[in-house]
């Protein structure tokens, strides 16, 4: 099949390295070296020949993808099966009837092109075998089968193992193109490998064929090119080259010592490549691996696959520099999560959530590019992760991703900003606490009224609520409020008293805070069972058997053990490991994931560990005065007080 006829639907015809080249050939603008493709159909029928190989791929398909010698072993004896089988006569007359059409005794490129190669999610670059500057009929037809062998090189069978992809349903098929006499070749990455920088492209180029560079024979020239112009470029000394021998084949060559340490491409020359880049980025819809070569006639594409190690970005619909922050980060969380987490958050938080790779984000580019908000961003997102903030000021310096546009009018606090300053008063917590609970039992009485259909309605109609409710702005004053309270007494202790994070160690015993309360009552379930030997022996060969609670009945002890863990579940059970996702196991449906856990409590905490901690904390003594955070001995005297602050 001509390259010419071959479109990105043929997939399974012709592979994925010849359906690229023959999208590329129909690209506007864009150089592809004539040839032809030997189809799947052929290697199959080549396949069929030989019966041992069925038993063979299925072995192979059996083996542990970190069993090395396993793989090298069995691997090579498919290779050898399949490199031995004679290439059909009739075949063999379709191939020769194709040469003779582009040039019998021209030189040629044979290139493997497999039906799970150069996909947006397994590249397979370099897994299968190409042969450059092949020359003749009967050493095309030999190349041929080396390419249909090189399917199940130990490189190749690896990836797959490790991508689980059976290696009975790939198929291969081989390009057959003109041989491009390269005077320079190289790789552009329209966006850069590095950073993920999707603006910037780079380019690596040397003298002669691309095989010194795929080889590792030589460290290219990098080039990196944004907005059309070459922002920044490293030359290396380029001892050697490949160049094609006259009767077949290649041979390294030695660079002429004033040649080696000369750019490979000018500047405008690398700014046309990355410009064709750019086209061919367009028309597959994500950033590319491209392998190019530079002959007389200017340059020539011979492959082009998506880049699968970027990791992806949010779809956006326009033109606009958008900057994202991760939502698991912040939330100690970055697992990816499944769908129906992410359309979740999407539906209830306050701030729009943007999808990529199984993560949350949000943008906040137009928060940094407002003055008024900047700071406050800044300094929200600091307190959170200091590296964070460092990266987006580091943005900024940049000056040319981040304009600073003019504040139009309030633009309002950014996500999660601070709000105005509230009265200080207790009572407006206990009024808070005893809102939600209210809206809690609201919910579980309506809910119990609706099925099918009219529960997602009400599931919706209760999602606003529930946002109308966060939005209020005492529920936003009261949270801020306590944040800024913490991040005041870590930094003011910190001063006075040489106590790191301080105020993270008193909230631990505050009334009210679910998180410490959580793991306390823990210990408390850790003393139900501790005194029972038969239990903790139960426990400890529970192995995620979720129907262990059934059982502790039966042992001595069990019952009370039973009911104590219950009891937990009752109040925390709707807790887990990574609970932002919706999706996760809770405790109450896993409850053997806290066996770990209560056991941990068993061995290394005594009983009355709980109350003691929570008191601890309550009137924890500092390192320097010896008294406690309590007003009492000398802090009531005022012979202990430390410096009053300033505001």
């Amino acid at each position: 099949m001509e390259l010419q006829e071959v479109d990105g639907t043929q997939l399974a015809v012709v592979g994925g390295k010849a359906a690229h080249l023959g999208v590329l050939s129909r690209i506007e603008g864009i150089r592809v070296p004539a040839g032809f493709c030997v189809t799947t159909d052929a290697f199959r029928q080549v396949m069929a020949q030989e019966p041992t190989l069925g038993d063979q791929l299925g072995r192979l398909s059996r083996l542990d993808p970190d069993d090395r010698e396993a793989i090298r072993t069995l691997s090579a004896e498919v290779r050898r099966t399949v490199a031995g089988i004679a290439v059909p006569a009739e075949l063999a007359a379709e191939i020769t009837s194709a040469l003779a059409r582009h040039g019998e005794q021209a030189a040629y490129a044979v290139r493997s092109s497999a039906t799970a190669e150069d996909l947006p999610t397994a590249s397979f670059a370099g897994q299968q075998d190409t042969y450059l500057n092949v020359v003749g009929p009967e050493a095309i037809l030999d190349h041929v089968s080396l390419c249909w062998a090189s399917l199940f090189s130990e490189r190749a069978v690896t990836y797959r193992l490790r991508n689980g992809i059976d290696h009975r349903t790939v198929q291969m098929a081989v390009v057959v193109q003109r041989m491009v006499f390269a005077e320079v070749s190289g790789i552009l990455f329209t966006a850069d490998p590095v950073t993920g920088n999707r603006r910037v492209a780079t380019v690596d180029a040397g003298f002669g064929l691309g095989e010194a560079l795929v080889s590792g024979l030589v460290n290219p020239d990098v080039f990196k090119v944004r907005d059309g112009e070459v922002i920044a470029e490293t030359v290396s000394a380029k001892q050697l080259a490949v160049s094609a021998l006259p009767g077949g084949g290649t041979r390294e060559v030695a660079i002429d010592l004033p040649r080696q340490e000369q750019p490979a491409l000018t500047h405008a020359q690398v700014v046309r490549l990355v410009q064709l880049g750019r086209r061919i980025e367009a028309h597959f819809g994500r950033p590319q691996d491209i392998e190019w070569c530079l002959d007389g006639d200017g340059f020539q594409i011979v492959q082009s696959r998506p880049i699968t190690t970027l990791f992806p970005v949010p779809t956006a619909h326009d033109q606009e520099n958008h900057l994202y922050v991760s939502v698991g980060h912040q939330q100690m969380m970055t697992d990816a999560m499944k769908p129906l987490g992410l359309s979740m958050w999407q539906l209830t938080a306050m701030a729009p959530m943007h999808e990529a790779g199984g993560r949350l984000f949000v943008d906040v580019a137009r928060r940094l590019a407002s003055p008024a908000n900047r700071a406050a961003l800044l300094d929200l997102m600091g307190k959170g992760d200091p590296l964070v903030r460092d990266a987006l000021e580091t943005v900024l310096e940049r000056g040319d991703f981040i304009p600073t546009l003019p504040d139009d009018g309030p633009a309002g606090p950014p996500p999660g900003g601070a709000p105005a300053p509230i009265e200080t008063d207790p009572a407006i917590v206990a009024e808070l606490i005893e809102r939600s609970q209210a809206s809690l039992a609201a919910l579980r009485r309506d809910i119990a009224d609706h099925s099918g259909p009219a529960l997602f309605e009400f599931l919706l109609e209760a999602v606003q609520e529930h946002k109308r409710v966060l939005a209020q702005p005492l529920s936003m004053q009261a949270i801020m409020a306590g944040m800024e309270a913490t991040w005041w007494l870590n930094d003011r202790l910190q001063d006075w008293l040489g106590e790191k994070n301080a105020a993270d160690t008193l909230t631990l015993s505050a009334p009210g805070n679910i998180t410490s309360e959580m793991g306390l009552a823990l210990l408390d379930v850790a003393d139900v069972i501790r005194p029972h030997p038969e239990v903790v022996a139960f426990l400890q060969d529970v192995a995620g058997d979720d129907g262990f609670l059934d059982e502790l009945p039966k042992l001595a002890g069990g019952a009370q053990a039973r009911d104590a863990v219950d009891a937990y579940l009752d109040r925390y059970g709707m807790r887990c490991v990574g609970e932002i996702d919706i999706t996760r196991p809770r405790w109450r449906e896993r409850p053997a994931t806290l066996v770990p856990a209560i056991l941990d409590n068993v061995r290394n905490f005594e009983p009355g560990a709980a109350a003691r901690r929570f008191e601890r904390g309550g009137s924890r003594r500092c390192r320097r005065s010896r008294t406690c955070c309590h007003a009492c001995g000398p802090c009531r005297t005022g012979t202990a007080r430390p410096p009053r602050p300033s505001g």
